[in-house]
């Protein structure tokens, strides 16, 4: 029989709460190599790396979304991830509400026997990317994003100027616009809670279930109010590639708050869903179960 090859990546910021996590998990986890064909390792999140992920069956995420979506943009498609919420909203008033963690200390005896099983569900969800050509062809992929992906210039406190293009959701035609705003901000259907919201009113707008995997978010963040056209320039919900050029001297695609994917001016940045899908494991429902109010009945 085959080993199951296991990682388990954690938060070390010598918290008693994570620690003793983590303590517990390894106590679990113990056991069961010597009683099943399995194999673990262990590395704090600060030190991962890509290429440790390489051939695992199970990557096991000890922490909260914080260090979730700092840690999967090294994750393929084809690795099972878990999340175990290491400081539970629940025990602690100030904890991690963890809405990709699908398991926690006091469930995961019998979590990680389901997982190893094949008995756990399995969400598949897209992932954000963006392709940047530079002027002289050379070409760069970023990071796949979860949540959200922003394009913008790397100096905050100065303006975002492009030229943005997307073929309209309504038909054939394309819209070829020139912009200044604070910069673009891209959301998946399950990212919205994070950053999206707080940017674009899109309160009360509900999606049907079959869309939430083929389409993504996008608005331009602060864009004059003369400029908020109905054309899918100012903010959309398409499964369209967006096309932005940079007039910025500087610019960067910034992937989850985390990885930042720089440009100059002159390259185009094109971004969709084509990003590696991500297998995360839940074990009481669904991940859009989290969510129903966002999905129209």
């Amino acid at each position: 029989m085959t080993a199951v090859d296991i990682l388990v990546v954690y938060k070390k910021n010598f918290e008693e709460v994570h620690d003793k996590a983590l303590e517990h998990i390894k106590e679990i986890l113990d056991k069961l190599v010597t009683e099943r064909a399995i194999k673990v390792d262990y590395t704090v999140r600060e030190t991962v790396r890509r290429s440790d992920f390489l051939d695992r069956d199970l990557a096991i995420i000890l922490g909260g979304d914080g260090t979730l979506t700092s840690i999967v943009h090294s994750v393929d498609s084809k690795t099972l991830v878990m999340g175990v919420n290491s400081h539970p909203r629940e025990e602690h008033s100030d904890g991690s509400y963890g809405f990709y963690m699908g398991s926690e200390p006091n469930f995961f005896a019998k979590d990680i026997i389901d997982a190893i099983e094949g008995k756990a569900i399995v969400n598949i969800l897209p992932r954000l990317q963006a392709e940047i050509e530079t002027p002289s062809g050379k070409k760069i992929v970023s990071d796949p994003a979860l949540n959200d992906l922003l394009v913008a210039n790397t100096h905050q406190y100065q303006p975002s100027k492009y030229r943005i293009q997307r073929i309209n959701d309504q038909g054939d035609d394309e819209f070829d616009v020139v912009q200044k705003s604070s910069g673009c901000l891209f959301s998946t259907f399950l990212g919205q809670g994070a950053w999206f919201r707080h940017v674009a009113n899109i309160e009360g707008f509900t999606f049907p279930l079959e869309e939430v995997n083929e389409k993504y978010l996008f608005v331009s963040r602060d864009l004059p109010r003369s400029e908020r056209m109905g054309d899918g320039s100012y903010w959309s919900w398409t499964d369209k590639p967006t096309k932005i050029t940079s007039d910025m001297h500087r610019g960067y695609v910034v992937s989850d708050g985390w990885e930042e994917t720089h440009f100059t001016r002159g390259s185009t940045v094109t971004i969709s869903l084509n990003g590696p899908s991500l297998q995360l494991l839940t074990f009481r429902s669904t991940i859009h179960d989290r969510v129903a109010h966002w999905i129209k009945s």
